[in-house]
């Protein structure tokens, strides 16, 4: 169908041709005028399996909505929409072979590429410098390039409903970012420095865990965190490695301050020693490596939240120096289902 009739103009700079059953966009029976007067085009609902060239007639266009259609392409012809601040292109069948080379090079703020077939996060996604909104739910995602740092201007960003398992430590570096929404994926850890968040949705991963930085969010306002395992499955499964006999030495060396130089050991044994991390027990004054005690503590978060927070300790003697309320009433029966015992030890010290 190419005829036009039904296409409304929603008042100034607002043209409307969504659910016309458009196969292409003949713009002929449009004025040249009207062409430059147009600010938001909207051709969701159709039938369309690439963008039409024909867009790039509307010069001004700054919003853009091709939601809803057959796309598997989007021809370089886009990038001359040099004033386009919002593209919706959600449920279509892009993937990352999809857009053009200089897709980067628009000055988008908004991009929506929300339920289509992308594998991964298109290079050119992470040149668009001006972006503060990105949404890529409901892809095949499996994880999240380090480029993502480049979009200093971030706000938002949706990655709901993929399958990724890590967050890279870029994130931390997005000034900006105060929503990040990473639900219903395959996440097991989380980064300690999300330090503007003011929301953060981690439902329905495979947390067991939450860093102890999480405390020195002081922006967060909304968490969430229902549908993981958090603390249970990790408490069953914790073993604990006894230090190697290097270990033991190199925690002797620094733990009594012995005195030594690149001239009384080789250099790997120097550089081994200089990998030392200090337990954070103030009463205990060891070190480790390698081999540590990974403990949970449940931390009242704002009043609202109780977190399991993941503390390392140099041995299972070593209490941690991080108070912890008892254990709640609200705990589920599957937490009450892990030995008493063990529990105690990793949950409270």
């Amino acid at each position: 169908m190419e005829s036009h009739e039904g296409a409304a103009a929603v008042g100034d700079g607002v043209l409307d041709f969504s659910r016309l059953s458009l196969n292409t966009l003949s713009v002929d029976s449009i004025s040249d005028r009207r062409k430059r007067d147009t600010k938001q085009l909207y051709l969701n609902y159709n039938r369309l399996a690439s963008l039409p060239s024909s867009v790039t007639f509307f010069c001004n266009l700054e919003f853009l909505d091709i939601s809803n259609n057959g796309l598997s392409f989007m021809c370089e012809d886009i990038t001359r929409l040099t004033k386009l601040k919002t593209l919706v292109a959600k449920n279509n069948r892009l993937d990352e072979f999809s857009l053009p080379k200089e897709f980067g090079s628009l000055p988008l703020e908004v991009l929506n590429f929300s339920g289509n077939r992308f594998e991964e996060i298109p290079l050119q996604c992470t040149k668009l410098l001006r972006l503060q909104s990105l949404s890529l739910g409901g892809n095949r995602l499996k994880s999240i390039p380090a480029e993502i740092e480049n979009l200093t201007s971030l706000e938002m960003l949706y990655l709901g409903g993929n399958l990724i398992s890590a967050i890279p430590p870029e994130i931390a570096s997005l000034p900006y970012l105060s929503y990040l929404v990473l639900c219903d994926n395959r996440i097991q850890s989380v980064p300690p420095q999300l330090h503007s968040l003011r929301s953060l949705s981690l439902h329905n991963n495979l947390l067991t865990y939450l860093p102890r930085e999480i405390l020195s969010l002081v922006h967060l306002q909304e968490l969430s965190l229902r549908g993981n395992p958090l603390v249970v499955r990790f408490v069953k499964e914790m073993t604990y490695d006894p230090p190697s006999l290097l270990e033991l030495a190199g925690r002797t060396i620094k733990s009594r301050n012995l005195l030594y130089s690149p001239l009384d050991l080789p250099a790997n044994l120097v550089r081994y020693l200089d990998l030392a991390s200090k337990c954070p027990n103030p009463k205990c004054g060891g070190v480790y490596f390698d081999s540590c005690v990974r403990q949970i503590k449940f931390v009242d978060f704002c009043g609202k939240y109780r977190l399991p927070l993941m503390h390392y300790l140099c041995s299972p003697e070593c209490t941690s120096p991080c108070s912890s309320n008892p254990q709640s009433d609200a705990e589920s029966e599957e937490e009450n289902s892990v030995p008493a015992d063990r529990l105690q030890r990793v949950l409270l010290g």
